[in-house]
Parts: C-alpha cells; structure tokens; sequence
C-alpha cells in the first residue's frame, strides 16, 4: 500500500484489527523485520508498519533530513491512515524518533517499546576519534578548490575506508542525513517521557551497545528493560519467540 506524505510517495502495510500499534523500523532497514512480530500481535491489534524515505518502495527526499522531519513525517503518515493515539514500536533509528516524539509531547501513546533504539551518542573510543579526525583532515584537503575537480575519487575512496557500512551504503542525501541523525543526543530530554516504556535489547549489540539502554532505562520514569542474552542489534529478530512473547505481556 502507498500514501503520500511530505510529498513523497511512501510504502506501508497493515495487518489486524484492534488496539493501534505503530511500527517504525531501522536506519537502512525496513518494515519486513516485522513480519514476525504483525503476525503474532495482529488477532488483538491493528499493526501498521511504514518504510521511511529511501527504504523499501518509499521515495527518497531530495533535502537532507533532521530528526524533526522524521517526527514531521510520522505525524503526518497517522493522520494520513487514520491511526490514532497507538502504541509506538521502534527499532534503531525509529526507536530515536519514537524517543523524540515521546519526550517532545508531539504525541502522547498509551505506551512504547524500544527495540536496540539509537537515541544517544555512545562514547567514542580512541581508534573512532583518530579514524573520524583522520577522514576529517583528508576531507579539508581534498575539498581544496585548487584540487576539487581532480580529488573527487580520492575522497570517495577515503569515504569508503573510513565510513560506516550505513553511510558507504547511502546516497549523498541519505549521509548527510545520518551524519545529522547520529550527531543528535536525545539523553537530556528522556526523563520528560511519562508513558509505560519497554526496552527490549541484544546483550551482544555494538551499533546501540547494552549501555545504552540501561542509560535510557535509568532516565525514563517508568521503564523496564528486557536483555535478549547472545543476540546483537536485531535482538528481536534472533530470539523471536522470547521477543513476541515479552511483547503479548506488555502490550
């Protein structure tokens, strides 16, 4: 199914009938990691799962976005298919948008779930700082006007060694957005969310490592983690049956 918002064309799907359930998928993901998870909630709700621009069969914007705009854009997809008020589900990135609507009073859901959210900025090691100030001095040069037109290949090899496997995968666009995206801190905002708040995480996750949820725990009022023990940042998709099971409890 498709509907318009902002503009672009975007892809969804929905499934069930009941109690309004809101599913936002990763960065570079989309909503079939979900399928799983629609097929065991939809006998008591009505699941409706969205692929953000640029995922899935969704159009890509032709400006960099902000998280404001994905907030934008989520409010704008509920008034468009009629969901009122649901229980919000985020993976990764729709974790941080979820976080951000939350504590912003942009809505007020009946609870949330946050599966491996993104959200914080995690502490860099020494090896990531010397490698983002390292493409960060070769950048410079290479942006020079004496050399632009000649260095174009050069920077993009440097890109490619240097970035991450979501932003060598990426368009122009969609990296400048995710440099804008992962370079938001939600932490000051968290303890503003007053609805019931679930965290279900991977033990073994290195793209939002444990750590962080237990931050996001201890800043929620009222949160409650869950750790999926031997599974990374897709926890819920690696332990299936433990996930959809703390899900039919919670929601």
């Amino acid at each position: 199914m498709f509907t318009t918002v902002k503009g672009l064309k975007i892809e969804y799907t929905e499934q069930g009938e009941g109690t309004p359930v809101l599913l936002l998928h990763g960065w570079g993901s989309s909503f079939a990691v979900y399928g799983r998870i629609m097929n065991a909630l939809s006998n008591k709700c009505r699941l409706v799962a969205v692929n953000f621009p640029g995922c899935g069969e969704s159009e890509t914007m032709k400006e960099p976005w902000n998280l404001e705009d994905y907030c934008d854009f989520c409010l704008e997809f509920m008034k468009n298919v009629g969901l009122e008020n649901p229980i919000l589900i985020g993976h990764s990135h729709g974790g941080r948008v979820i976080l951000k609507m939350t504590a912003e009073k942009m809505v007020n859901p009946p609870k949330i779930v946050l599966l491996d959210s993104a959200g914080l900025i995690p502490k860099k090691t020494f090896k990531q700082k010397y490698r983002a100030k390292s493409f960060k001095a070769i950048k410079t040069v290479l942006t020079l006007p004496v050399i632009r037109n000649f260095s174009e290949d050069l920077l993009q090899k440097a890109r490619n060694h240097y970035g991450s496997a979501d932003y060598n995968a990426a368009p122009e666009v969609l990296r400048k957005t995710l440099v804008s995206l992962v370079n938001t801190d939600l932490k000051d905002i968290l303890p503003n969310i007053s609805c019931p708040s679930l965290l279900i995480w991977g033990d073994l996750d290195t793209a939002t490592p444990l750590e962080d949820a237990k931050t996001i725990e201890s800043l929620i009022p009222d949160a409650g983690l869950c750790v999926l023990k031997g599974t990374g940042h897709y926890s819920f998709c690696e332990s299936p049956f433990e996930a959809e099971a703390i899900l039919k409890s919670f929601i």
